[in-house]
């Protein structure tokens, strides 16, 4: 606390000497460097080109909010928090999101965040696994969400299918698939997951829910 009134005392001072000497306060102050920190996905070069503009702004006058708005340009970023280092100094620590899927929508391509929020597709070599998702954003998000509340083993699935009858399959990555009902899925998944724990299970390949009351194995 003691150190902030210091600063704040010194830059007061600063700010209210003659006039002839306000050219150099403002340049000592300028912004000279911008540090990156907890950044895993990203690049401190991606990163940093948001903030080009910023370069040779006097860190003092510098609005946070203005650097929020060059920062949320970037979809892989979920939070972060800025802080200034006086005096030529921004710090910022990134808080990314992290994908969980990848969404074909018509010709489109995205990685799917945690909160089915839309992220611009690259090449990440820990994510090229990621299970498919043939559908649309918003479709999904409520599925996944229904899933989760049947407390659905979620990483078990390779890929989702929305048809255009608005029912969805779910093919899982020992390649069993499930045919779900447009209604009423839950009651369909919660079966699966009883009949997941029977010896047999693994022989089986297609769990067709479609038909109301009714499954076919095969």
């Amino acid at each position: 606390m003691k150190k902030r009134i210091v600063i704040a005392l010194f830059l007061l001072i600063l700010f209210t000497t003659i006039n002839s000497k306000q050219s150099f306060v403002t340049s000592k102050f300028n912004l000279k460097t911008i540090v990156i920190e907890n950044n895993l996905l990203l690049k401190d070069k991606d990163i940093k080109n948001l903030l080009i503009p910023f370069y040779n702004k006097n860190l003092i006058l510098l609005d946070n909010n203005e650097v929020k708005k060059a920062l949320i340009q970037n979809s892989f970023i979920k939070s972060f928090n800025i802080k200034k280092k006086y005096p030529t100094t921004l710090k910022i620590k990134i808080f990314e999101k992290k994908p969980i899927a990848i969404l074909f929508d018509k010709k489109d391509k995205f990685y799917l965040s945690e909160k089915i929020d839309l992220i611009e597709f690259k090449k990440l070599p820990n994510y090229q696994t990621l299970p498919y998702v043939l559908g649309n954003k918003d479709d999904f998000k409520i599925f996944y969400n229904n899933l989760k509340k049947i407390n659905f083993p979620i990483d078990i699935v390779k890929k989702y299918t929305l048809y255009e009858t608005n029912r969805w399959d779910l093919e899982t990555k020992n390649n069993q698939v499930i045919k779900l009902p447009s209604k009423n899925y839950s009651k369909s998944l919660e079966n699966f997951l009883k009949l997941k724990s029977k010896n047999d299970f693994e022989k089986y390949k297609l769990f067709d829910y479609r038909i109301s009351n009714q499954l076919i194995l095969k």
